[in-house]
């Protein structure tokens, strides 16, 4: 359970950094970090670390298409973690 929390914990740590060089890259007129690439990132279990970064940094907040994309993404997260929480739990 311990290394399942870590892993959960980096991913969100990246994603939030991710999203944190996308929103300084925005800031200088450099290339951007693409959306699809945000989305990936948001994949692993990493939805609280985006929706951090989008609140915290104010990144991607008037984008009604990337919101409803990282909803669905938090969605599926939930759901995956709802029906194999009592396996996990089973576990330990």
């Amino acid at each position: 359970m311990k290394l399942l929390l870590s892993c959960l914990l980096f991913f969100n740590f990246l994603c939030f950094l991710l999203f944190a060089l996308d929103k300084r890259k925005a800031q200088r007129n450099q290339r951007r970090v693409a959306e699809k690439t945000l989305h990936l990132a948001t994949l692993p279990g990493a939805a609280p670390g985006a929706w951090a970064a989008m609140l915290l940094l104010h990144h991607k907040n008037r984008k009604a298409a990337f919101w409803g994309v990282t909803l669905g993404l938090t969605l599926l997260q939930g759901a995956v973690l709802y029906f194999t929480w009592p396996y996990l739990q089973a576990q330990f």
